[in-house]
């Protein structure tokens, strides 16, 4: 793998008691690594037997971590605005995805991809049918995933085996940069027995878990009506939490809930744009915090969220915690960022990620300061939170590897990949009686 230099570049750096933006340093990338941070030398160029990028215009983040979504979904973007949350579920999303064959999911996921990467997207947390697809997909674009099948207790039991054999056999694919995890939707699609088995696979074979836990207000009322309890102690009680799981959402925590948390490898995905879209809600997000939970942004699928953004979350996520607490000192931006980066690769169990130091994995984005919405740079962290959109991504470099280059993809063909889209939707589209589940909620 090629050698690359970084001159002279200022980035975000999580070494202190608070990020801050590090002044100007080299940074040497060899066989996907960060090998050596220095100060700026006078060296000549012309001996580095890589890359050189002068980055003297840049700002330099580590690589961004979505630790939620459903990459195929782009397919569906803009079918879904503008309805409750249930309509959402059964008159849009489960019906849609009822049409979805696995070269559909394959170039949907492609789609989905390039706009990660467009977005300093390096790394995502995906739970979606077809996964085989969509680790495929991954291959060839060069970014990170942690790839969970959904399944459905109503798919019967070749479902859960299917899953169970992808999982398995994916676990380290695509060079190490895919992991897998086992993906029941949710407590509410899966019973407290079905989860219980899915919960002893887990066990037996050393896999983590990925499901949606508590996202509505009706969900807990539903789950409290039929089985007496919470979604979360349902999870818990299933015994999941024996090994390490992502939350989706988690938005209705009931006070006792916290206490099955504590101490448990789990941590939650805050997904904030998706729930102001369907009026779910929010949560105190210092409740998970304050035992220790890692938290996390996603962008959840794009017919919620519209968009596979991380910095529109960012926005969103201070925003929304600031109006929910009453409190405008609430989620500072020191924080936030914690959460957007280190706390995001706890969540997904890669801590090497979401840092930018000597031995951590190379994926670092680049970030065009030329933007007029840049200057002045009085407070380089609130220009990222606040400022920052995608058009600033001007180079994406994952496991060493530059993907993404003066807003060109270097491993995927975006323009192809939107064509092929593009001759699918006719078809997809239709609605019909068939609907992949149902929200009984």
């Amino acid at each position: 793998m090629a050698s690359i230099l970084l001159k002279n570049l200022c980035f975000l750096d999580f070494a202190g008691e608070k990020p801050f933006f590090h002044s100007s340093k080299d940074l040497i990338i060899e066989n996907g690594k960060i090998i050596k941070i220095s100060e700026p030398a006078d060296l000549d160029t012309h001996d580095h037997p890589g890359e050189v990028i002068d980055c003297t215009k840049f700002a330099g983040i580590p690589g961004m971590i979505n630790t939620h979504c459903h990459s195929p979904m782009v397919l569906f973007r803009g079918l879904g605005c503008d309805v409750i949350a249930s309509d959402w579920f059964n008159k849009v999303i489960f019906p849609l995805e009822s049409n979805l064959t696995p070269e559909d999911v394959f170039w949907g996921a492609k789609l989905a991809l390039c706009e990660m990467i467009e977005n300093g997207i390096t790394c995502f947390a995906d739970h979606y049918f077809f996964m085989e697809k969509i680790a495929q997909a991954v291959e060839e674009s060069g970014i990170r995933a942690e790839l969970a099948q959904c399944i459905f207790e109503h798919d019967g039991p070749k479902a859960l085996d299917s899953a169970l054999q992808f999982t398995l056999d994916y676990r380290t694919a695509a060079e190490g940069r895919v992991h897998t995890w086992l993906g029941p939707h949710s407590p509410y699609l899966c019973s407290p027995e079905y989860l219980q088995k899915i919960a002893g696979i887990g066990q037996k074979h050393g896999l983590s878990s990925h499901l949606h836990v508590s996202e509505t207000k009706e969900q807990v009322q539903l789950s409290f009506a039929k089985y007496g309890k919470s979604p979360i102690r349902i999870v818990a009680e299933s015994g999941l939490l024996e090994q390490p799981a992502i939350f989706a959402h988690c938005l209705y925590p009931q006070e006792d809930d916290f206490e099955l948390l504590s101490g448990k490898k789990v941590g939650v995905a805050h997904a904030p744009v998706t729930y102001m879209s369907l009026a779910m809600g929010n949560v105190d997000l210092r409740k998970y915090a304050k035992i220790g939970i890692p938290l996390g942004l996603a962008t959840d699928g794009a017919v919620s969220s519209q968009t596979l953004d991380l910095f529109s979350q960012m926005r969103a996520t201070a925003l929304s915690q600031k109006q929910y607490r009453d409190d405008a000192t609430a989620m500072p931006l020191e924080e936030l960022l914690c959460h957007t980066f280190k706390s995001a690769a706890e969540l997904i169990r890669q801590p090497a990620l979401g840092q930018i130091k000597e031995g951590a994995p190379a994926d670092i984005v680049l970030l065009d300061q030329k933007a007029s919405s840049q200057s002045p740079n009085n407070n380089p962290l609130a220009n990222l939170v606040y400022m920052t959109q995608s058009r600033d991504v001007h180079t994406v470099i994952c496991a060493g590897k530059i993907i993404y280059q003066a807003h060109e993809h270097k491993t995927l063909d975006a323009e192809k990949i939107k064509a092929e889209v593009n001759t699918r939707l006719e078809r997809l589209k239709r609605v019909s009686s068939a609907r992949r589940a149902h929200y009984e909620a």
